[in-house]
């Protein structure tokens, strides 16, 4: 058997990558160029077209592959080329972040033969963009009530999309969040803002859309993303300062209204577990979670 050639994810590399997402819609955040370019540097990601679809694969530890992307009849055929070399290199044949449609359509190929276990941590939380937008109704009263305290105690408010006239204050932002919120001792919220800080570097070859909230001329929050597929957009980064009292509602609310109305749903990734941000992302009610699992044999 042929060995595939993995590669990491660089920039020019976007319009190939791009294709294939478009042959194979998907909510699931992992499925933009954007995030695999960004993270591929964290989690050692790599990936090759195999029978005309694109797959990943984890050079961490398993050497798990994603669902291969692309046509369903060449997302089969990369199924078996990956199921053989699994078999050839005497490992687990292990696929990662696989959504309950991708499960769906391997299972109606290979009934019964393979098990799905979902992580809730790893789960996107979905949202109507209408909501987030009016946060009508008893339940978002909380989140309106926040907003209205910032109009009050920042008459002088303002949002603007990312651009090139304020790019370089987000990034000046981004390094004072940093101070402030203990990066440099904490892995994990280190290469969080690695991935932000290269977002910003790079918003315009990566295609990103983004918002900037300001207090008195001040850049107080700012975020950005992208659309995912036809009916949704996914954000990537956001970013506010604690003590700013609702700018992160703010920026959310305000983003939504300005950049993402074209679209039926908003994606805002997962929580990975952190028990404040899954509070913080329940709070604003969404409207179904997007499972991803891992799926192995059945034993």
């Amino acid at each position: 058997m042929t060995e595939p050639e993995f590669k990491r994810p660089e920039l020019e590399d976007r319009d190939i990558i791009t294709s294939y997402f478009a042959k194979a819609p998907s909510r699931s955040c992992e499925r933009t160029f954007v995030n695999v370019y960004l993270w591929s540097r964290h989690y050692k990601v790599k990936y090759a077209v195999i029978e005309d679809a694109l797959v990943f694969r984890n050079e961490g530890g398993n050497h798990a592959f994603s669902y291969p992307a692309g046509e369903p009849e060449n997302v089969r055929r990369a199924l078996e080329f990956l199921m053989g070399y699994c078999r050839e290199k005497a490992c687990p044949f292990i696929l990662y972040n696989v959504t309950p449609e991708m499960f769906a359509q391997l299972d109606a190929w290979y009934p019964g033969r393979f098990k799905i276990e979902y992580n809730r941590d790893y789960a996107d939380y979905v949202y109507e963009t209408e909501k987030l937008a009016t946060l009508a109704g008893k339940k978002l009263h909380g989140k309106r009530n926040h907003i209205n305290k910032f109009k009050v105690l920042y008459p002088d408010w303002s949002y603007e999309s990312l651009s090139d006239d304020n790019v370089e204050g987000c990034f000046q932002m981004a390094l004072k969040w940093r101070n402030q919120n203990g990066c440099e001792e904490d892995p994990e919220k280190n290469t969080e803002m690695c991935v932000t800080l290269n977002s910003l570097r790079l918003y315009k070859e990566l295609g990103l859309t983004g918002g900037v909230l300001r207090r008195g001329g001040e850049i107080v929050a700012f975020t950005a993303g992208e659309p995912l597929c036809d009916d949704t957009f996914v954000v990537h980064i956001e970013k506010a300062f604690s003590d700013v009292e609702g700018a992160y509602p703010m920026i959310n609310q305000q983003f939504v209204q300005h950049e993402c109305m074209g679209f039926k749903y908003v994606n805002r990734e997962d929580d990975t577990g952190a028990e404040g941000l899954r509070k913080a992302k329940l709070s604003y009610r969404p409207a179904f979670l997007e499972e991803k699992g891992i799926v192995k044999e059945m034993e």
